[in-house]
């Protein structure tokens, strides 16, 4: 039985969603550099799997780090990997806050999907407010009155992958400690993307050694808050709160790459946050 706490699951997920962007900045950096995107995934995930095999060995011990569910932890980690890959390919065209304006698609999937997935009830009045949370990213994306960017679709094709990790993460939450969970994740993904990586290996510089390093802690917590969070409450609860994530990217991008979004992002991401803010509430009262 999962205990129920939900003012522990938000604290968790607002921490995880204040240090994530991070992560972006420095997959940006890489990227500039000439570093190949399959190569900074491989590398998030196996710095990931090292920064936390001695933490889940501590809880475990060695002959628990083997996933007793092996099937839904590879389809989780491919999910991961699917998402980070995708998510990384948007930073090449577009700023961050842009690509993750569009990304922000994957709360609405996770609430859409939660009765269906996971059993969970979500009334008529958060269904209407995913439907224009969905018209808040076609205002950002614009389709048809701009051309499309092809960083729009691979930021969409990231929140989707992502979306659906989160409601595996939820299937599987409270059954081991998150810590041995984001080593499963990081381990599984590594392998596979270790067979990917070979088609594109560069040998990096110790800089780029140190970012891959920096990256894979900063997801390794992030994600591991986000474990953390899915123990205390349910999906449709959660999902809105990842819309916090805009305001620390848009910091960064603009304190790192001077970008800032244009007044349409703007107001799609402002009627993506009411929609959360909206879901958020009633997610608390009645299943309405």
């Amino acid at each position: 039985m999962r205990p129920s706490t939900p003012l522990k699951g938000i604290a968790l997920m607002l921490a995880a969603m204040a240090i994530l962007p991070g992560i972006d900045v420095l997959a940006k950096f890489l990227g500039q550099e000439g570093v190949p995107v399959m190569q900074i995934v491989w590398a998030r995930l196996t710095f990931g799997a090292l920064l936390a095999l001695p933490f889940a060995a501590r809880h475990t011990g060695l002959g628990g780090l083997i996933p007793d569910q092996p099937g839904i932890h590879t389809l989780r980690a491919s999910l991961l990997m699917a998402a980070t890959f995708f998510f990384f390919c948007a930073l090449k065209y577009l700023p961050i806050a842009d690509a993750l304006a569009i990304f922000f698609v994957q709360p609405l999937v996770l609430t859409a999907l939660s009765p269906l997935i996971l059993k969970e009830t979500v009334g008529p009045r958060r269904w209407a407010a995913v439907c224009v949370g969905f018209v808040g990213t076609l205002i950002i994306i614009r389709p048809g009155i701009t051309a499309i960017n092809p960083g729009s679709l691979f930021a969409l094709a990231a929140g989707t992958s992502l979306a659906l990790y989160f409601l595996l993460t939820r299937r599987i939450s409270g059954r081991t400690k998150a810590i041995v969970t984001t080593f499963h994740t990081n381990a599984l993904g590594c392998l596979l993307a270790s067979v990917l990586v070979i088609f594109v290996w560069q040998t990096p510089t110790l800089s780029q050694w140190g970012q891959f390093l920096a990256l894979a802690a900063i997801a390794n917590v992030g994600h591991y808050f986000i474990v953390r969070a899915y123990d205390h409450a349910e999906a449709s609860l959660l999902a809105p709160l990842a819309y916090t994530e805009m305001v620390t990217s848009t910091l960064m991008g603009l304190i790192f790459f001077g970008d800032f979004p244009d007044e349409w992002t703007f107001l799609g991401v402002a009627i993506l946050i009411a929609c959360a803010i909206y879901i958020s509430t009633r997610g608390q009262k009645t299943p309405a």
